[in-house]
């Protein structure tokens, strides 16, 4: 441990002469370079105090963020600007390799000064992106509407709207009242049902007290249901007994009971219209290891018509291609979130793309395999970095046709 954390003030402190040169590359004021170093060393500083300071017993989210947060405004983009810098290095070596042969000049190019400047401006740009994030990108919810069609859908069941939303993680709010245009825009969608699919607070049940009377005010004609997300049970939270992590699950369920959610847990339930039904099914966390896997298909499927119009619930969409496509009964739609989209990336009509692809093939957006679809949706809140970046937290609403 000690070794890496060696390292790594080794490879920080090479980033920041390396940014330091484009910094004396652009500027020969003093005071400007001077002062450049007085607010690194002070920046890290304050980063180092926190970590030295967390205890993960207080169950201080804030402090979390403040880290991450402090990471993506000040670290990241640097690393951004030693991306370019580097670029710039490589096309002089080139430049002099190229002399050196041709014409015999044994000169090396000075670093140009559009290069640095570029370097810099590209990482207060990366800067600005993460504080516009934290202030505004969080609550930027937008709602992203999707028709599906089903061959056996019943009559009664045609124009027939769910909302879904996912990954609240209220520990991650400190003012539940920022969220009511959210809850607002919810209700707006005249929901038949409203579906939440994991992950209503970071660790521990009592995140999601203050944000009870909010949660209770969004609407659905039949209802609204939950399930539970790998952050629900608790594992990543301090505890001081086995017993008070056990009533962490207990508890969240009367609370969100309180708020007008029932949660499924690996069971299903009819949704009926003048005597036509289809079925809803919610599991528990099932995801690649090391995320627990207590999610029982086979279960949540007891008593289900096999010709049944089925709907999943299933918190990490890993579930989808490991057991849910394979499986024998025919899952229409499976709904899951988990991934946020990583709350950073490039979320455009053509344009798609987040680093969380790298971890998860399917992280947002709608997926046919097999016959049998996926939502993925993107996530209502935040967890760590406090804020979002180009994916913007999203209500999705389907409407059954």
């Amino acid at each position: 441990m000690k070794t890496n954390f060696i390292i790594l003030l080794a490879v920080f402190f090479i980033i920041e002469i390396y940014v330091y040169q484009a910094i004396r590359n652009i500027t020969t004021n003093n005071y400007i370079r001077i002062g450049y170093w007085v607010f690194t060393l002070l920046a890290y500083g304050i980063i180092l105090y926190w970590i030295l300071t967390f205890n993960k017993a207080s169950r201080d989210h804030q402090q979390i963020q403040l880290m991450v947060s402090a990471m993506m405004i000040f670290v990241l983009p640097k690393l951004l600007s030693v991306i370019f810098l580097l670029i710039g290095d490589f096309t002089r070596f080139v430049e002099f390799g190229f002399k050196y042969f041709t014409a015999k000049e044994n000169y090396f190019p000075e670093r140009r000064k559009f290069i640095s400047t570029t370097a810099l401006a590209a990482a207060g740009i990366f800067s600005a992106l993460a504080i516009d994030g934290i202030i505004f990108g969080k609550y930027r919810h937008t709602v992203r509407k999707v028709k599906l069609r089903f061959k056996n859908l019943p009559e009664s069941f045609k124009g027939y709207k769910i909302v879904q939303i996912s990954d609240v993680h209220s520990g991650s709010f400190f003012n539940p009242l920022k969220l009511q245009k959210a809850i607002d825009l919810i209700n707006e969608q005249d929901a038949d049902v409203v579906l939440f699919t994991g992950d209503m607070v970071n660790n521990y049940a009592d995140e999601f007290k203050p944000f009870i009377p909010l949660f209770k005010n969004i609407k659905a004609k039949d209802g609204k249901f939950s399930i539970l997300g790998n952050h629900d049970y608790g594992d990543y939270g301090a505890w001081n007994s086995r017993e008070e992590k056990a009533q962490n699950i207990p508890n969240l369920k009367n609370y969100q009971a309180e708020a007008g959610f029932k949660l499924l847990r690996n069971e299903n339930i009819a949704l009926e219209k003048n005597g036509e039904k289809i079925y809803l099914l919610g599991v528990e966390n099932w995801g690649i290891k090391p995320f627990p896997q207590y999610g029982d298909l086979d279960k949540a499927l007891l008593g289900v018509p096999e010709d049944a119009i089925k709907v999943l619930m299933s918190h990490d969409p890993t579930h989808f291609d490991e057991v849910v496509k394979k499986h024998k009964t025919n899952v229409h739609l499976t709904l899951s979130g988990h991934t946020h989209g990583m709350q950073f990336g490039l979320d455009l009509k053509n344009i798609k793309w987040s680093p969380v692809k790298f971890k998860y093939k399917k992280w947002a957006d709608l997926y046919e395999s097999e016959g049998k679809y996926l939502y993925v949706n993107r996530g209502f809140g935040v967890i760590a970095y406090p804020g979002r970046v180009g994916i913007n937290p999203e209500i999705t609403v389907i409407e059954l046709v």
